[in-house]
C-alpha cells in the first residue's frame, strides 16, 4: 500500500486527532498538578518517598515500556520471531526479582538519592565519578533513541520534517518533567501503561484475525522462510524461542544458548535491571522498604506478558505488511517513518496502517506517543538527579541551599532534552534500534553490575578496585564492539566474526569478566575500607533486621515480597517451557 496523500504514512482523521489532543491535555495537567506539590529537591527528584507499591510498580514497568521496548521489540519480532521473548523471560524477570529480593533493601535502607551515590559510599569518589559520568552520557544517548522514534511518529502522522517533529516532541516531554519532576513522570507513567496496553492489545488481536490466528501466522512464516531461504531465518528458528540462533547470529546452537543465558540473561539483564537508576529511582520513591522491594516484583507480572503486544505484532507485520515482508526478504523499500527507507523499526506503524480503523488508529498512535514520552521522561528525570546531586553538588558547586539544586535540576532537564535532539541522529543510523541499545548496555551496565555485585558480596573489594574495574570493563566492551562487524556501523573493523545483538552479548560478557578479574587482582594489592564503614553496603556486614520491613510479616501472602516473587518465578518458568 503506498503512503497516503501529503507524504504521511498513516491516514488519520478528526477523531484520531481528538483522542491525541485529549491525551496531551491530561499529560500536561498531571505535570501542572504535580508541580503544586514540589516544595524541595526530594519532592522533585524522589517524589518525597511517599508513593505506594502499586503506583511505583506500574511506573517501574512503564518507564521501561518506552519507544525502544515497543518499536525495538516489534522490530526484533519482525526480524527474528519468537527468540525475542528472551529479552523478557530470560533477560528481565529473573533480574527484576533479584533486585526486589536482594538489592532494593540496600538502596532504600541507605537513603541514597541515586545509584552513583551508593557507589560513592561503597567505593569512594573515584568509582562515584566514573559511574555518574558514564550514567549521564548513557541517559543522553538513550533519551535520543526515544526522541528519535517519537519524532518519527510525528513525522509519519503529520508529514513534518523529522527535525521539526523532534523539537515538538521534545518540548512536550520537557514541559511536564520541568513542572512536576519525578512525581509528574511517575503518575504519567501509570497513565501511560494503561494507554499503551489499550492501544496495542486491539492491534495484536486484529492482526492475528487478519492472518488466520496462530496457525495462519505459523503457516505464513513458514511459507516466507521457504521462499527466501538465503535471506530469512528458518521457520523453526522463528517459531521457537530456543536455541535462538536467529537472534544471536551464532552458527552453533550451544554458543547461542550460552550467549542468551550468560550474555543476555545474566550480564546484560542483571546489569540493567539491578543498577540502572532509571528503574531503581521508581522504587526509591516508594513509601517503605516493603514497597520498595515489591516495586520490581509487581512490575514483573505485566512485564512477562508484554511480548504478546510487542513481539507478536512484529511477527504479524512481517507476513501481513508488504513493505516489511519485502525488507525481510532483503529488498530496499522507499518510505518508512524516517523517510529514508522502510526498516524493521517501522513494523508496528505499517501494521497499524493496514489493520486499524480510525478511532482505534488514534488510540494506537496515542499509545505509541505515551510509550515514547514515558521512556524519554524516565531518562531525563534520572539524568537531572545524577547531574544535580552526583556531579554538580559533589564536585562543582557545594553547600548551596536546597532551592539552588532544585532550580539546577530543572535546568538540567532542559539541557538533557536539547542534547537528546542531537543524539537522536545517532539512532537514525540503525535499521533495528535494539542493536544500538544493547551495544550501549554492554558499555555502561555490564561493568557496573560486575563492580556492584562483587562489592556487595565481597567485603575485601577496595575503593581502587571499584573505579579500575568500571573503566577497564567499559573499555573492553568498546574494544570488542569496535572489532566486530557492525556494532559501530561503518566504523567497525570487522576483525571478529560477530554481528547484530550477538556482538553486544559478547561485548557485555567481556566487560563483566574483565571487570571481575581486574577488581579481584587490584583488591588483593590495595587496602580495603574498615568493616564498620561497610554496614548497609555489604551483605555480610549488614544486620538482617535492616533489610526487611518488620510489619510485612503480618501482611497476607499476596502483599509479602517473597511469596509474590515465588509466584512470578514459577510463571516465567512455565512460559519458557511452553514457548
Amino acid at each position: 500500500m503506498p503512503e497516503t496523500a501529503g507524504g504521511t504514512l498513516i491516514d488519520t482523521d478528526a477523531v484520531d486527532y481528538l483522542i491525541i489532543a485529549i491525551y496531551f491535555v491530561v499529560v500536561l495537567g498531571i505535570g501542572w498538578l504535580a508541580s503544586r506539590r514540589v516544595s524541595d529537591s526530594v519532592d522533585f527528584f524522589l517524589s518525597g518517598r511517599a508513593l505506594p507499591a502499586w503506583v511505583t510498580g506500574l511506573a517501574f514497568i512503564s518507564a521501561n515500556l518506552g519507544a525502544v521496548e515497543i518499536m525495538g521489540m516489534s522490530a526484533n519480532g519482525a526480524e527474528f520471531g519468537m527468540p525475542t521473548v528472551h529479552y523478557f523471560w530470560v533477560g528481565a524477570i529473573p533480574a527484576m526479582l533479584f533486585l526486589g529480593l536482594v538489592m532494593m533493601p540496600f538502596y532504600y535502607g541507605s537513603k541514597v538519592r541515586s545509584v552513583p551515590e551508593f557507589m560513592k559510599r561503597r567505593f569512594g569518589t573515584g568509582a562515584h565519578l566514573v559511574n555518574a559520568l558514564s550514567f549521564a552520557i548513557a541517559q543522553l544517548l538513550i533519551a535520543g533513541i526515544n526522541l528519535y522514534l517519537l519524532g518519527s511518529i510525528v513525522h509519519a502522522l503529520l508529514g513534518w520534517p523529522l527535525w521539526v517533529a523532534l523539537i515538538v516532541a521534545a518540548a512536550i516531554v520537557l514541559s511536564y518533567i520541568t513542572l512536576g519532576g519525578l512525581k509528574a513522570a511517575i503518575y504519567n507513567e501509570v497513565l501511560q501503561f494503561f494507554v499503551i496496553v489499550a492501544a496495542l492489545a486491539p492491534l495484536t488481536l486484529l492482526g492475528l484475525h487478519r492472518v488466520g490466528g496462530w496457525d495462519g501466522l505459523t503457516d505464513k512464516i513458514t511459507d516466507a522462510a521457504d521462499a527466501n531461504p538465503d535471506q530469512v531465518a528458518a521457520a523453526s528458528d522463528q517459531l521457537n524461542s530456543w536455541p535462538g540462533d536467529a537472534l544471536t547470529g551464532f552458527d552453533s546452537s550451544l554458543l547461542s544458548v550460552i550467549g542468551i543465558v550468560f550474555g543476555l540473561g545474566f550480564v546484560l539483564s542483571f546489569g540493567y535491571w539491578t543498577t540502572n537508576f532509571v528503574e531503581v529511582q521508581r522504587a526509591m520513591a516508594s513509601d517503605s522498604i516493603s514497597s520498595a522491594r515489591k516495586t520490581p516484583i509487581i512490575g514483573a507480572f505485566p512485564k512477562m506478558f508484554v511480548p504478546f503486544i510487542t513481539i507478536l505484532p512484529g511477527m504479524i507485520a512481517a507476513v501481513l505488511v508488504t513493505e516489511i515482508a519485502d525488507v525481510k526478504a532483503g529488498e530496499s523499500v522507499a518510505g518508512g517513518a524516517s523517510g529514508e527507507g522502510v526498516a524493521f523499526n517501522d513494523a508496528l506503524l505499517y501494521l497499524m496502517r493496514d489493520v486499524l480503523p480510525n478511532g482505534l488508529l488514534g488510540l494506537a498512535i496515542t499509545g505509541l506517543l505515551a510509550a515514547f514520552m514515558a521512556g524519554m521522561a524516565a531518562n531525563v528525570s534520572a539524568f537531572n538527579t545524577v547531574v544535580s546531586y552526583d556531579l554538580v553538588q559533589e564536585y562543582v558547586v557545594k553547600d548551596r541551599p536546597d532551592d539552588y539544586y532544585l532550580r539546577l535540576g530543572r535546568w538540567a532537564t532542559v539541557a538533557a532534552t536539547v542534547i537528546a535532539i542531537f543524539t537522536a541522529g545517532l539512532a537514525s543510523n540503525y535499521s533495528n534500534i535494539m542493536n544500538y541499545l544493547q551495544t550501549l548496555f554492554g558499555f555502561f551496565n555490564a561493568p557496573l553490575f560486575a563492580t556492584f555485585i562483587l562489592g556487595m558480596f565481597w567485603k575485601r573489594m577496595t575503593p581502587t578496585a571499584g573505579w579500575v574495574g568500571l573503566v577497564s570493563g567499559t573499555l573492553s566492551a568498546v574494544l570488542v564492539a569496535l572489532l566486530s562487524e557492525d556494532a559501530f556501523g561503518s566504523a567497525s573493523l570487522g576483525v571478529l566474526p560477530l554481528s547484530g545483538q550477538g556482538a553486544s552479548f559478547v561485548a557485555a560478557s567481556t566487560a563483566f569478566v574483565v571487570d571481575i578479574v581486574l577488581s579481584v587482582v587490584v583488591s588483593l594489592v590495595t587496602a580495603p575500607k574498615p568493616h564498620e564503614q561497610l554496614v548497609g553496603l555489604v551483605y555480610s556486614e549488614t544486620p538482617r533486621a535492616d533489610l526487611v520491613d518488620p510489619d510485612e510479616a503480618g501482611y497476607p501472602w499476596y502483599r509479602r515480597t517473597v511469596p509474590l516473587a515465588s509466584v512470578a518465578l514459577v510463571m516465567v518458568v512455565v512460559l519458557n517451557i511452553i514457548f
